[in-house]
């Protein structure tokens, strides 16, 4: 077992291999997918990434609600 400077050293090695390996890595895609997921649906709770996308799925498929105030002038 190392001990002393040596100990320290190796810690410090450790910690420079262990940084490496996770910035090799890159970003988490389901993390950054869910991210952009940023309109919720207010009766069955569905996410959307954008205003054209939530819109088009409020007339779809709640036709008979009406449409949420920050739909209202979107144009789909």
């Amino acid at each position: 077992m190392a001990r002393g400077h040596q100990k320290i050293q190796s810690q410090q090695k450790n910690a420079k291999k262990q940084a490496d390996i996770k910035k090799s890595k890159g970003h988490d895609q389901k993390a950054a997918a869910k991210a952009a997921l940023v309109y919720t649906c207010t009766v069955c709770r569905t996410q959307m990434p954008d205003p054209k996308t939530f819109k088009q799925h409020f007339e779809s498929k709640h036709p008979k609600s009406p449409l949420p105030p920050e739909l209202v002038d979107v144009e789909a």
